[in-house]
Order: C-alpha cells, then structure tokens, then sequence
C-alpha cells in the first residue's frame, strides 16, 4: 500500500460511534482523567472543527480542534489526533494536522496548543512552550505542552490559564 488514498473531511455525526472506537483502541480508559480530557469535555464540540480520515468507508484517524481561553486571549487545542496503528507513518496524520492549521486560520485563530510528543509535532511547526507561560488546569508534563503560531508573535502575546472558551 505505498500509494494509499485516504480522504479527510469534516466529523459527521454518523462518525462519531468509530472515533469514539478509534480513541479507546489508542488510549484506553485513562484518556477520561487526562488534563486535555477535560478541557475539551468542558468546551465542547464545535461543528466543523473536527476531521476524520477514510479510505472507502473505513475511518482509520481523527482529530479535533477545541476553542479555548489563554487568559482572555482566544485560542484552540488541538487533540487528540489519532491514527489506527495499521496506517501510521504514511503521512495521514501530517494531513490532518495541515487541515486543523487551515481550518484555524480560515477563521481568524493565530494559536493552537496542544499536549504532545515534541519530536513528532515539531516536525509540524509546533514548538515547546516556555515553563509557566501557559497553565492547564492540572497535571501536565511542561515538556509536553507545545504551541503553533498561525501567526507571528501570538505566543509571545499570549500567557495564563487554559480553560473552555
């Protein structure tokens, strides 16, 4: 399968039973008690702003991009993007985040954050967050919290809390 055709598009309501799948393959029961968790639980969806990965009619990634406050600075968090493990390092993830980065700066966002592995996400323009600049509202190894400008100087603009926005 070196020449695999995914599509991407927005979540539909139909998808939501195979991502909710997808997400307790990935990361199991603990994903409820996890900091990002419960961000995204307390903001809610916002329609359009979720994208699923297919080839024909089997889901194989999602992802998700939340509104959030950074003190009153107006933002997303990004996550989680998850990838089947049969389909990872063929670029879908790559995409889906190119298509979160699009759909943010379409409607006006200059920064998404998100909890994550630097080596993989850096690779993606998102860079660590100086300690302290940023704040969850619970536990989260600072190492982990990363940042894409969609535009120049909005994280240097930008400190405080993170809550639902």
């Amino acid at each position: 399968m070196s020449d695999l055709q995914f599509t991407i598009q927005a979540q539909r309501p139909e998808d939501g039973d195979a991502v909710e799948r997808l997400h307790a393959r990935a990361f199991g029961p603990g994903r409820f008690a996890r900091t990002a968790f419960r961000i995204r639980e307390q903001a809610g969806a916002t329609p359009g702003l979720a994208f699923v990965a297919h080839i024909g009619s089997l889901l194989i990634a999602a992802v998700q991009l939340t509104p959030i406050r950074i003190g009153e600075h107006r933002a997303f968090m990004l996550g989680p993007l998850t990838v089947d493990p049969s389909f990872e390092g063929r670029g879908i993830g790559r995409a889906l985040l190119e298509r979160c980065a699009h759909a943010a700066r379409a409607i006006g966002a200059d920064l998404i954050i998100l909890v994550g592995d630097e080596p993989y996400y850096g690779r993606h323009g998102y860079k660590r967050v100086p300690p302290g600049k940023i704040r969850l509202p619970g536990p989260v190894d600072p190492m982990r919290l990363l940042a894409l400008e969609l535009k120049p100087g909005a994280l240097a603009a930008t400190s405080g809390e993170v809550r639902g926005g």
